[in-house]
């Protein structure tokens, strides 16, 4: 078996399908830093297939959301973070095609290109499967994640808004996010970033294993600061 079957092989195995036209899954797993029949075509598909598949199951699964809840969990579903966490879920960088220059770089542990190969791989199903097909992956794969996110995502905005939220409610300037450091190996890094409220004086940092969620911690931390005035969910 070449190790083109093997990456094929491989794939279908940890998301749940096996393709009946294999270029439609080496297509997937191409950047295009490799060559010309890369997966950004794939990607835009799968991103609109994947929006739909969530959209229909939250419609489905949670009949008290209304439209802005249901808006607001999709988004959180199926922002570039919670892609990365599931492609790494299913180790898919260790199969991407991609140049000499990009592998010795870390592409394969990039956030922004495992996303979009996630995506790419939805695309393929699609195109090899159809819909039905996609939407069971989909779903297989975001499994995991949607019930551990989307119960919080429902109870309150997330602390990046809900700091916004605040500031601009006292008509104050937004606050400035600045990232501080990257440790860690390609394929586990922890980024560190810091919040600042100029007006208010206060700057605090937040971790977490993407930047955005370390955005997140460090609204958090401010968000803590400020506990001695309303801040409401």
């Amino acid at each position: 078996m070449s190790r083109d079957e093997q990456r094929i092989s491989i794939l279908s195995d940890r998301i749940g399908w096996k393709f009946r036209a294999s270029h439609w899954a080496m297509e997937a797993l191409t950047h295009r830093s490799f060559g010309d029949h890369h997966n950004e075509r794939l990607e835009f598909l799968g991103d609109s297939v994947l929006n739909l598949v969530v959209a229909r199951m939250l419609f489905e699964e949670n009949p008290h959301f209304d439209e802005g809840t249901l808006s607001r969990v999709r988004s959180n579903m199926v922002n570039r973070d919670s892609l990365y966490l599931i492609a790494n879920d299913i180790h898919l960088g260790e199969l991407l095609r991609m140049g000499e220059g990009e592998l010795r770089s870390g592409g394969a542990f990039r956030p922004s290109i495992l996303s979009d190969a996630l995506e790419a791989v939805f695309g393929a199903v699609f195109c090899d499967g159809g819909f039905d097909v996609a939407e069971t992956v989909i779903r297989k794969v975001f499994a995991k994640s949607y019930h551990k996110s989307a119960p919080q995502t429902v109870i309150e905005k997330d602390a990046k808004t809900r700091l916004q939220e605040w500031l601009q409610a006292k008509h104050l300037p937004l606050p400035d996010y600045q990232l501080v450091q990257i440790s860690g190996e390609d394929h586990d890094r922890t980024f560190c970033v810091s919040c600042t409220v100029g007006t208010l004086s206060i700057i605090r940092q937040g971790v977490g294993k993407t930047r955005r969620s370390a955005e997140q911690q460090a609204a958090e931390q401010v968000l803590s600061s400020l506990k001695g005035d309303e801040v409401s969910a």
